[in-house]
């Protein structure tokens, strides 16, 4: 017998570890619980081969369970339905709101005594019990939906097909059996793998029993950090066994791993982009670059202590868009990219580099002294002067240079124009395709070290570049598409 209570409760207990079903029962040695919203129904058979006082041993069952939940509209909520011949829903889970009425809704229900249709009644769980109208919630990782059958025979209908229907919909059943009840019937409705969701009881009165073990199942310890056993002074992240601190925006982790310390103003960085607007481009793509723009500025903390964005803009000549510290603000730098008109002509890469280093970061064009500086070079096409000069002077400065290319932009000279190590500052990808590993690989490289505070938002900057440029690309992808379809039909 014990090694039967021993499986039932494995079972459950690898249920509610895969759906987030936890709840609070009482809890051992101090643990505590937490739970997540489920929707679960119970589907109780009660034809004429379960005896009233047999009946009443499984709504028992049934409270002990509703007791460990923590039963709301936003918690779990909870369905039952009554079946022999037919099919009794006895109540919804959109009917009750509170533990209290859930259990008192229990006490109430009554056996119907005649036949065995399990198939029938999982049939009514997927079109009535499950469904919007009835109280269900949308599938999705945070809800999970469960049915418990309970029965005691053999159906009088298919229970196999109608079985595989539920679980393809994202219902997980378990089935449990007492008594004479045919196994097979039981392997037939149950979820994979079946060790897991099937399990056998000899007697109601067992049931009973093991709501105990089920209300222990419910209960999954939430960590040190919830109990507030931890010596953190802001943020308590769990881990396994054990627990590790953190610190709140603006703060930064001191050597002890436990105190913060507030960062002294932000991340100061001059960032100059330098933008490639030959005719090559093409319009539709060129817009597509200034959307970018725009949305690696709404990840800056623009201001006038801390970043400062300039925009530099070339073709056959260099033309400054806006200088470093003009706005100190995101709304105008991005009013100001929408406003960019596309030159179209060719591609003097040289010149914009030079122009970089004599005019962007000069300070008279409001770069400032001490701050780091990063350029960052879009190009899809080769140079019609000399780069190496210009590139090497750049960052001779101590500019952080990145070489981005793209379709027809030639490497060695994205190689030439990227920082030291080269491997690590330059990128190239022929259709946009490789350019969501941008954001990964520019990650720390503009980071001062020195300044944690620096790096943790250079950090944050660089992973919401990496989505950017995601989305980017698809954008790209799909004009791309457009134009080649536009020429084949010119053609």
């Amino acid at each position: 017998m014990d090694r039967i209570f021993s499986g039932f409760l494995l079972s459950v207990l690898l249920l509610f570890q895969d759906h987030g079903i936890y709840g609070a029962p009482p809890q051992p040695r101090g643990a505590l619980c937490r739970t997540r919203p489920s929707d679960l129904v119970f589907i109780i058979d009660s034809s004429r081969s379960v005896r009233p006082n047999e009946f009443e041993q499984v709504k028992v069952f049934m409270s002990k369970v509703i007791e460990s939940l923590d039963v709301g509209p936003n918690a779990t909520r909870v369905g039952v339905i009554n079946y022999a011949s037919t099919v009794k829903n006895e109540f919804s889970l959109k009917t009750h709101r509170t533990k209290a009425s859930l259990l008192q809704a229990v006490r109430k229900i009554q056996p119907l005594s005649t036949g065995t249709m399990t198939g029938l009644a999982i049939q009514f769980a997927i079109n009535r019990a499950f469904s919007d109208s009835e109280g269900a919630r949308v599938r999705s990782p945070e809800i999970s939906k469960v049915a418990i059958i309970v029965t005691d025979g053999r159906p009088q209908d298919g229970v196999k097909d109608v079985s595989a229907r539920a679980r393809s919909l994202g219902i997980k059943l378990f089935a449990i059996g007492v008594g004479r009840v045919d196994m097979n019937t039981l392997r037939q409705m149950a979820s994979e793998p079946l060790d897991e969701h099937v399990d056998y009881v000899e007697s109601y009165s067992v049931i009973e029993k093991l709501s105990t073990k089920f209300q222990e199942a419910f209960c999954e310890p939430v960590g040190l950090c919830a109990s507030g056993d931890h010596d953190c002074q802001q943020i308590c992240v769990n881990t396994r066994g054990s627990y590790t601190c953190a610190c709140k925006e603006g703060f930064t982790l001191n050597n002890d791993g436990k105190t913060c310390s507030a960062c002294s103003g932000g991340s100061a960085t001059d960032l100059v982009f330098l933008i490639d607007g030959s005719k090559s481009v093409r319009p539709e793509n060129f817009e597509l670059v200034k959307k970018f723009i725009n949305q690696i500025v709404d990840s800056l903390d623009v201001s006038d202590k801390n970043a400062h964005v300039g925009l530099v803009q070339y073709s056959s000549s260099v033309r400054q868009e806006f200088p470093l510290g003009q706005y100190n603000n995101k709304k105008d730098i991005k009013a100001a990219v929408k406003k960019m008109s596309y030159m179209e002509k060719g591609t003097m890469t040289g010149q914009a580099l030079k122009y970089l280093t004599d005019n962007s970061f000069a300070t008279s064009g409001g770069a400032r002294p001490g701050v780091p500086k990063v350029g960052i070079v879009f190009t899809d096409g080769r140079s019609q002067d000399y780069i190496n000069d210009a590139a090497k002077k750049a960052k001779d400065l101590g500019i952080k240079m990145f070489a981005v290319g793209v379709g027809n932009a030639v490497e060695d000279e994205l190689r030439v124009i990227a920082s030291e190590p080269v491997a690590e500052h330059y990128f190239y990808t022929a259709d946009f395709k490789t350019m969501n590993q941008i954001g990964k690989k520019l990650q720390m490289k503009i980071c001062d070290e020195k300044d944690p505070c620096e790096c943790k938002a250079i950090v944050k900057f660089q992973t919401k570049v990496e989505d950017l440029i995601k989305s980017l690309t698809q954008k790209l992808e799909a004009v791309t598409k457009r134009i080649a379809a536009l020429e084949n039909k010119i053609i």
